[in-house]
């Protein structure tokens, strides 16, 4: 059973055991919903912060999706190119302030006959599903390789994707990826392993680092805290939308340990078709790894823009203070600011 077998009602994300092909898992490799339509014309520069503008006009030139003149040089004479010395542009930046808007922007402004965008953990999943060698095989020659949210929670998975960078880089495939952290301190605070290390330092010279500041537009029109409904208001909202759509509807707990019985690579079917996510008595997670797995439940909901309604503890406090103080901060963190926003759909 999955989510989009009916059409209205109340579904309940704990029954569903959804799989997902390697085919099915390529054909995803594209920008989310939210951003189909992204441009660089319609990123919204902050003027309060120059490197927004000064990101923009880099990464359109990177796209090949602008081409000013030189002085004297005629209508149609590009400007002159900077010398290229690496194939990647890697966009740090905090939370919300469009790198990921500007990482669609690049995907569809680039006139390339193949390329792909992900997450990092999409990636990872399909190179667990069709082996390494096939995988290499599959992105041999692509023009681009978009990779979201860059974040490396596993040394295994570290040495996997820079080898795999690092084969498609040597066959003229150019790389875009977004992260909150520099791509030299990628694991900092959790891996300390030499190889480790070296993989990273080896991995961030194929990149360009190109720096965003900002504050998070999903806080200027919101208050700060997710909004909590009461058990009659959850019941309500839920039953009413469940009239004309399908949504969900689990206790938090019962949700976070099936999530550890599904692949992340395969939340996106756990919420494929709903128009709510309904979320009953929620509680503090105090299990990293339930957290971690949480984080990309959300993730994945952010990129539907699927509405979330809740009960219980807020779910801007979800993640405690130990797990904010620790290696993990900046992935929790995103989590806590999408998971306001979605409250406030």
């Amino acid at each position: 059973m999955t989510s989009t077998s009916v059409r209205s009602g109340i579904v309940h994300i704990g029954d569903l055991l959804p799989q997902v092909s390697g085919a099915e898992m390529v054909a995803a490799l594209v920008p989310p919903p939210q951003f189909d339509g992204a441009t660089f014309e319609s990123y919204r520069v902050d003027s309060a912060y120059p490197s927004q503008q000064e990101a923009k006009e880099t990464l359109m030139a990177f796209a090949g999706a602008s081409a000013a003149p030189t002085r004297g040089g005629g209508l149609f004479r590009r400007a002159k190119k900077t010398p290229e010395l690496k194939p990647g542009v890697y966009l740090d930046g905090g939370f919300g302030v469009g790198k990921t808007h500007l990482l669609a922007s690049i995907y569809h402004a680039m006139p390339a006959r193949r390329k792909y965008f992900g997450s990092f953990i999409e990636y990872t999943a399909l190179v667990g599903a069709l082996g390494y060698q096939k995988t290499v095989e599959l992105f041999r020659g692509s023009d681009l390789i978009c990779i979201d949210e860059f974040e490396l929670d596993d040394p295994g998975d570290t040495m996997v994707m820079t080898r795999l960078l690092g084969e498609l880089v040597a066959s003229g495939t150019r790389l875009a990826a977004t992260s909150n952290t520099p791509p030299n301190a990628l694991g900092e605070g959790r891996f300390a392993a030499q190889d480790f290390l070296r993989e990273i330092h080896a991995m961030s010279a194929s990149f360009e680092t190109i720096r965003i500041d900002g504050t998070d537009y999903r806080q200027r029109a919101i208050d700060g805290h997710a909004a909590v409904l009461t058990d009659a208001e959850y019941e309500r909202v839920l039953s009413e939308a469940a009239t004309t759509a399908v949504v969900s509807d689990d206790a938090f707990l019962t949700l976070v340990e099936h999530l550890a019985k599904v692949h992340p690579s395969r939340y996106i079917r756990l919420i494929e078709g709903l128009a709510v996510i309904g979320i009953r008595d929620v509680v503090q997670l105090e299990d990293q790894s339930s957290a971690l797995r949480f984080v990309a439940f959300i993730d994945r909901a952010y990129d539907e823009q699927i509405p979330l309604r809740s009960t219980g503890v807020s779910l801007d406090q979800v993640f405690g203070d130990e797990m904010l103080s620790g290696g993990y901060r900046k992935k929790y963190l995103r989590a806590i600011s999408r998971l306001v926003a979605l409250t406030h759909e």
